[in-house]
């Protein structure tokens, strides 16, 4: 027998540290080799830890949310097949445990049913005074119609009168549904609520989460981005009448190739051409050293919800993307950030992004800028409203584009001219794909 001491791999260059996110075993169970026996997160990434030996699992090195660096216990195994000499000090196995203490035997496949055990056995039935088990359902129950008056002996009434008990609630086991002195004792011995009682019942439940994983990470970054951010928004109506439209038109002859296009590539296309005018929007600022970096380059971050928390993937080099391919790339991912298949590159380096919440994108918000980054345009929901043109009211599909700014780098004239720029863009559809 040989204990072997699993590390904290490298999972990455230049990673000093892995947050544990979640544990796919626990102490007492068998593992095989490679099987997965953790998951820990670095940067916006998730990897999976296999076990290299297999064995039975004796330690864990930290719990759920802990962060160990790289090179510490990760885990501990009872390796069998590995030899005791061959291991450090440090790895020999702990003093055994006296014969008359044997540890409980687990069974290989039993690594779902260990969860089950260690929950106990189901509880016992109920005693009657003479010691004979008693089913729970004869304890309690809904009471009898009205007017049904309960079997009960004389003796079984006066009983439960002097114990201030309403046979109407008190099942019977004997003939006919007649009540027994041990359905009694039992009623007394565990008096339970009606099951269905009158009126709507107090709810004090609390449940605790602990932060971990990406959603502390997005905890993180917004508290920080909101701390060191002089966010200002600015709010504008636009109407995509005419866009929603084309929309329709291109989608009415989709194919596989030219699938089906949201409204969020369009606007792409329109942050990219507003971004060519005011390169001071599409920049990052460090703070730290006092510098403003100016990109050519438009990596447009899409704010993508996932089972995971929120994530940013990045359409690098929108504005090198015609319509379809900007909308295929930006599918594509944000499905690898839904799945938790994103590359590094993939998830950072944006320069602007945008946001939407579709359907739910209210009236108005005020996005938290993505930092270092001194841009966001945020997308509210579409609605039909009268708006007057040409001497009268006509219906029209408006939208507000709600976007947050740096005011520390960007002033408020340049946000409200970049997002009248965008709004003009995004009004007449057809100057998107004009080349310049």
């Amino acid at each position: 027998m040989g204990i072997r001491s699993i590390k904290m791999p490298d999972v990455g260059e230049g990673v000093a540290e892995a947050e544990i996110v979640e544990w796919a075993v626990k102490v007492g169970d068998l593992v095989k080799e490679d099987q997965v026996v953790a998951a820990v997160m670095t940067d916006k990434a998730t990897v999976d830890i296999p076990t290299p030996v297999a064995g039975s699992v004796l330690a864990l090195g930290g719990a759920v949310g802990d962060v160990l660096a790289v090179g510490s216990e990760l885990i501990r195994i009872d390796a069998p097949g590995l030899p005791d000499a061959l291991l450090p000090a440090a790895s020999k196995p702990p003093p055994q445990k006296p014969e008359s203490e044997p540890a409980p035997a687990v069974m290989p496949e039993a690594a779902e049913p260990t969860a089950r055990a260690a929950a106990g056995p189901p509880p016992r039935p109920l005693e009657t005074q003479t010691g004979a088990p008693r089913p729970l359902e004869t304890q309690t129950g809904a009471p009898r119609p009205f007017g049904e008056k309960p079997l009960a002996a004389p003796a079984v009434r006066l009983k439960a009168r002097e114990a201030g008990i309403d046979l109407r609630f008190v099942r019977g086991s004997g003939p006919a549904g007649r009540i027994t002195h041990p359905d009694l004792d039992a009623y007394i011995a565990r008096p339970l609520e009606p099951a269905k009682p009158s009126g709507r019942a107090s709810n004090n439940a609390v449940e605790t989460i602990k932060i971990v994983g990406m959603r502390r990470r997005i905890a993180e970054n917004m508290a920080e981005s909101a701390r060191r951010v002089a966010h200002f928004s600015y709010v504008e109506e636009t109407d995509v009448t005419a866009l929603e439209e084309l929309r329709a038109s291109l989608n009415a002859r989709a194919t596989e190739e030219r699938p089906k296009l949201t409204l969020l590539p369009f606007l792409i296309l329109g942050i990219v051409k507003a971004a060519a005018e005011f390169p001071q929007i599409n920049a990052h600022y460090d703070d730290e050293n006092e510098i403003i970096t100016r990109f050519g380059a438009v990596h447009v971050g899409v704010a993508t919800q996932t089972p995971n928390g929120l994530m940013v993937p990045v359409v690098r080099h929108a504005e090198t993307l015609g319509l379809h391919a900007c909308a295929r790339e930006m599918r594509r991912v944000s499905e690898a950030a839904r799945q938790g298949a994103a590359a590094r590159d993939e998830l950072s380096g944006s320069t602007i992004t945008l946001t939407s919440l579709g359907a739910l994108g209210g009236i108005v918000s005020t996005p938290i800028i993505n930092r270092p980054e001194v841009a966001i345009v945020g997308v509210n929901k579409i609605v039909v409203k009268p708006v007057w043109r040409d001497g009268g009211f006509v219906p029209r599909r408006v939208m507000n584009l709600s976007s947050s700014f740096d005011h520390r780098v960007v002033d408020g004239y340049d946000a409200a001219t970049f997002i009248q720029r965008l709004r003009a863009l995004i009004e007449a559809p057809a100057t998107l794909f004009i080349e310049e």
